[in-house]
């Protein structure tokens, strides 16, 4: 990207005709547009919030944060055609994780209805945050870090010593419940001890649900714990062993090493900060494309507009909106703000403008300092002093940096002008972020009158939680989306089902059941369009068209539906349900009596719908294509396949019907000669074609059997096909279906497969203790019944070898003397069988 005002990116967008609710007129021309980084500033209007009215009835109404509740949604473009949207972006100094996944897919699939669905061309800002409280504490403390190591290169006593330091106040400043002499040593039983409750689940006190709060206490577990492992046993012996230390203790020396040497930083050096951000800017962008995100079409940085933001703060300060302290901070000031008419704080959450550790949280961890001269608690800051150790810009007020509410406003209205249709985010971000944004952007563009509307529609995205906890960097509970693509977990098909499953604006939790679901929608979609793909290779051309009306029937109540669903506030669980009921409806028709334009027609439809949603990559939804991408075969394989699959099918007709004579094999064969030479991709399939036509001669000319022949087909399909990716689906009274061999088709042979292998497992099992029964009782038939209680348990013995007196000379009782005689005589007539089978 090329640094500067703001970047623009050069991307086309398509924009098309709205659907109407009735007509469905499909057959799009397609417009192509690219956008001017300036636009003209829309006419103002006034707060409170009031609905955007049109001359036409909306056709769309959605779930407005500002106002907490749908409203219809009327752009401010005097033609309803451009929607200017800002998108808060991520804050670059880490790996984007699965609860970003959520935030940004889920826009993404709103912004895709609105521009694919609904047919505005949309102008989409999403900021870099590439300045603040976590990037400069992040930046600084791994510059520091790595230097730390350059100087430390092996495990010595010193490394150690400052190690163990930082330990302790680590564990101090964290774990408040250990007592002040823990050490490694004993930390890991005093804090089983102390924490039992959080370790178990619950609440620090025992008697609520586990919270955020006790995620982090676990968090401070772990990393203690870590640390206190790598410094009670560390190997000094290879520079594999010194990674492996750093590794343990790196989260506890981050801290320590920039309380003793953050301020030593240059703050003029940037780079110190950007390296990192650099960085991590670039893999989040890889993360987005891997989950199908489409790019914004403009990117804003807020180090490229720190001149913007201090021209910006001092408007606010102008307008009497803003105070300057003695250490060069300006702060926000909310009761003059709202001595103005028409002007409110915390719109968006205002049960929440006095809470204190929300409010903290905003303005960040390098501004728990308090200072005397803020006129009230919630004034929140617009520009920071910068103290030592911290990045500086130029301002009126001396050397500083921007707080992180103001640089959203700043960006979002150089680019979009005074007002726009739409800002998006997390819910977390409700306050105190975009009601301070709102504050301080209505202040600084509402002059002395109060009243101006910034924003008209604000949307929400809601949280992705893992048992019950939100997913957060500074909890460090989360999955990265490149571990979670790397392992299969996900891929970007199945986590945007996911999300479209869910109520964009409502929290979701992972899930077993969750997955199963997205996963049955997914493979019901599938296995339709296979079905449908397949009638272009064997059509139906003998169809009565009995069921066409009852399916098109179907077709306009779930289009219906669908529209309905999205323009509800982008119901997507609706509309998802809508296509799969759709689907079912197909599927429950008679196909002898369905003409396949209906069928096409349908599936068509349903491939436009998922592609706006983005589950087809970056297909046009407009193209009048079937299907996604994952059930077709190779095209190179195409030729053979198909020709190895209509032989086989005529093959096993005749062998079932018994008139699988030669000559009806050779007609059979002649109908396909595969050519000579194939290009090298080709080869393999070419390579099943003709070992197959060589078997079936082979069969024929030793006039093998029917069951031969079956047999051979049954290997094409689930051996030779199966491991170049292809299957083969036999149908009853139709050709075979070719398809590709997916999850759902492996996952299925796999249980087989190890079902047979239980069973396998159980039976040899079964012979092998059936086996021990045996020998254990040809050894028992060994024993002569005339010795057989010849024991210490017994003094006296009758001829046949039964006891009468016991150890101590005593009869043996009557009732035992009966029970020894049933097993003398078992055993007297194994012992007799033995003895005739050994003699023949």
């Amino acid at each position: 990207m090329v640094p500067g005002h703001c970047t623009l990116y050069r991307r086309i967008f398509t924009r098309t005709p709205p659907l109407s609710p009735s007509g469905y007129n499909f057959k799009a021309q397609q417009t192509s547009q690219v956008w001017k980084a300036n636009m003209a500033t829309p006419a103002r209007t006034q707060p409170p919030w009031k609905e955007p009215k049109s001359s036409q009835p909306a056709k769309l109404k959605v779930w407005n944060s500002l106002t907490r509740s749908k409203n219809e949604f009327v752009p401010i473009d005097s033609e309803g055609k451009v929607v200017k949207w800002y998108s808060c972006g991520p804050t670059v100094y880490d790996d984007a994780h699965l609860g970003h996944a959520r935030n940004y897919v889920t826009i993404d699939i709103l912004r895709r209805v609105l521009s694919g669905y609904f047919g505005y061309n949309l102008r989409f800002v999403q900021n870099i945050t590439d300045v603040d409280d976590k990037i400069i504490l992040r930046g600084r403390q791994q510059y520091l870090l790595a230097d730390f190591k350059t100087k430390n290169p092996t495990v010595t006593d010193d490394l150690i010593n400052t190690t163990i330091k930082a330990f302790d106040a680590y564990v101090k400043k964290n774990l408040s419940l250990l007592s002040a002499d823990v050490n490694i040593g004993t930390f890991n039983q005093e804090s089983a001890e102390k924490y039992a409750n959080v370790i178990q689940g619950k609440s620090e006190d025992g008697v609520g649900p586990a919270g955020d709060k006790e995620a982090k206490i676990k968090m401070h577990l772990r990393t203690a714990g870590t640390a206190a492992t790598a410094l009670l046993a560390p190997s000094k012996s290879t520079p594999e062993d010194v990674e492996v230390f750093y590794a343990g203790a790196e989260d506890v020396l981050l801290p320590y090493l920039d309380s003793l040497y953050g301020t030593s930083i240059d703050a003029s050096d940037h780079t110190v900060f950007t390296r990192l951000t650099q960085k991590y800017e670039e893999r989040f962008n890889e993360d987005m494309r891997n989950l199908n995100v489409l790019d914004p079409n403009v990117v804003t940085r807020v180090t490229e507009y720190g001149d913007q933001i201090v021209t910006f703060v001092q408007k606010i300060v102008d307008n009497g909106f803003a105070y300057s302290t003695s250490d060069g901070s300006v702060y926000f000031d909310i009761e003059a703000f709202e001595k103005v008419p028409g002007n409110h704080y915390a719109r968006l959450e205002p049960w929440n403008r006095g809470d204190k550790g929300l409010q903290a949280d905003g303005e960040g961890a390098l501004s728990q300092q308090k200072t005397s001269e803020k006129r009230s608690d919630a004034d929140f800051a617009l520009w920071k002093s910068s103290k030592p150790g911290e990045p500086a810009w130029k301002s009126p007020w001396g050397p500083g940096r921007p707080g992180w509410h103001i640089e959203c406003s700043v960006m979002a209205s150089d680019v979009l002008g005074e007002q726009m249709d739409i800002h998006s985010g997390g819910i977390d971000l409700c306050f105190p972020h975009h009601d301070n944004e709102l504050a301080q952007s209505e202040a600084h563009w509402s002059q002395k009158e109060g009243g101006h509307q910034w924003v008209n529609y604000f949307l929400h995205m809601g949280h992705l939680s893992i048992s019950g906890s939100k997913m957060s960097k500074s909890l460090k509970n989360f999955t990265t989306i490149r571990e979670a693509l790397a392992r299969g977990d996900w891929n970007a098909r199945s986590l945007r089902i996911i999300f479209l499953l869910g109520g964009w604006h409502d929290g979701i939790e992972i899930t077993d059941d969750m997955r199963k679901g997205g996963s049955s929608w997914e493979s019901y979609v599938t296995n339709f369009f296979y079905k449908v793909r397949d009638l272009e290779v064997h059509p139906n051309i003998s169809s009565t068209g009995t069921e066409d009306e009852k399916v098109q029937k179907a077709f306009e109540t779930a289009k219906e539906k669908v529209h309905n669903a999205l323009a509800d506030s982008f119901d997507t669980p609706s509309a998802m349900r809508a296509i799969s009921g759709l689907i079912t409806d197909y599927n429950s028709a008679d196909k002898a009596g369905l003409s396949d334009s209906v069928s096409f027609d349908v599936a068509r439809y349903i491939t436009r719908i998922v592609r706006i949603f983005g589950l087809d990559g970056s297909a046009d939804p407009y193209d009048g294509g079937i299907g996604w991408a994952g059930i077709d075969i190779p095209s190179v394989a195409k030729e053979f396949v198909y020709a190895v699959s209509r032989e086989r099918d005529e093959v096993r007709q005749h062998a079932i019907a018994g008139d699988l004579s030669g000559t009806v094999l050779e007609d059979i064969l002649a109908q396909h000669k595969p050519a000579q030479k194939q290009e090298a991709s080709a080869v393999p399939y070419a390579e099943v074609l003709s070992s197959f036509q060589e078997n079936l001669r082979g069969l024929a000319e030793k006039q093998a059997p029917a069951k031969d022949f079956l047999d051979l087909c049954d290997q094409l399909r689930d051996t030779h096909l199966w491991n170049l990716g292809i299957y083969l689906e036999d149908r009853d009274n139709a050709p075979a279906m070719v398809r590709p061999v997916d999850a759902e088709l492996q996952a299925a042979r796999d249980q087989k497969e190890a079902i047979a292998r239980q069973k396998a497992e159980a039976k040899i099992k079964r012979e092998r203790e059936e086996a021990g029964k045996k020998a254990k009782l040809a050894e028992q038939a060994k024993i002569n019944p005339l010795e057989m209680f010849k024991t210490e348990e017994f003094s006296a013995w009758d001829a046949e070898g039964l006891p009468t007196k016991d150890k101590d000379g005593q009869d043996v009782a009557k009732g035992k003397t009966k029970k020894l005689k049933k097993e003398w005589e078992k055993q007297k007539k194994l012992y007799d069988e033995h003895a005739k089978s050994s003699v023949s």
